[in-house]
Parts: structure tokens; sequence; C-alpha cells
């Protein structure tokens, strides 16, 4: 039998993760609530935590940008699909996903064009481009990026 989380307990079970890692509001929540706190303690904590900024959803935002971008190698319209899905602000999405380099941005998207066309096996370049956008796309990249580097990416083999 699972021993009863006190909400005292529960705010520092939540402040100890906070400190460790960037969560959003939601995830704590889930996470209470997955501890047996009820939604009125909830609420609470998750007020106190962001009052003494263990949560902030600007910083939490920053955090999953770059590591998204940087080591999942996501686009724009994931990200702002995946940050959504967690109850984030859409117009402080927006404004976080703005402060994306373009010139990174169109590097790592050079990047994984690079290596999947590596990868393709098709001699046809229509089936070849086919691929490669689809490949770009389901990574959360915008069509007009993936156009303009789809040239660059032939002229290097």
């Amino acid at each position: 039998m699972k021993k009863e989380i006190t909400t005292q307990e529960a705010l520092y079970k939540a402040s100890a993760l906070c400190s460790a890692t960037e969560y959003c509001s939601t995830e704590i929540r889930q996470k209470l609530l997955k501890w047996g706190i009820s939604e009125n303690d909830c609420e609470s904590i998750i007020q106190k935590l962001t009052d003494e900024d263990y949560i902030n959803e600007e910083r939490y935002c920053l955090a999953f940008i770059h590591d998204k971008l940087h080591y999942n190698k996501w686009g724009r319209r994931k990200i702002h699909e995946a940050l959504r899905q967690k109850r984030i602000a859409g117009s402080l999405i927006s404004e976080t996903l703005g402060q994306i380099d373009p010139d990174l941005y169109q590097q790592i998207l050079k990047k994984i064009l690079d290596s999947k066309n590596k990868e393709i096996k098709t001699d046809s370049t229509y089936e070849r481009n086919g691929k490669l956008i689809r490949f770009a796309l389901s990574r959360g990249f915008e069509s007009e990026y993936i156009s303009r580097l789809l040239p660059d990416i032939y002229d290097e083999e």
C-alpha cells in the first residue's frame, strides 16, 4: 500500500524536481495529481512554485526549443505543436520561436537533408525530392525552407 504524501511534502518534492530540470506547470500538475494531491492543492502548489520562480514558462520554452532543435532536429512546426500540447500560451510560443537564429535553423535543416539524401536509394530526382520533402515536413520544417535548400543538396553531389 502506497503512503499518502502531504501537500507540504508534495511542494518540497516538486520544488526539488524543478530546481534540477525545467518543468512547465502542466507537467508538474500531472505529477502532483499522480501523487494523489487534490486539484485545489495542485493549483496552490503550482502558484507557490511560480511565485518563487521554480516554474517559469518562458524559461521552459527557451530550454525546450533549444533541446528539440539541437538534439532532436525538430522544426518550428513540430516544436510549436509540442508546446501547445503542454498548454503553453500561444503568444509565448510564437515569441520564443521567433528567437531562433535563421542561419542556425537552415544549417540544421541542411544537415538533416544531406544525411537523409545519402540514405535514399533511388535514381529519380522526382522521387528523391518527394522523399526529402516528406522527411523534412515530418520533422516540422516549413516547406519554404525546404524548397530553398533542395537545390543546394544536389549541388554538393
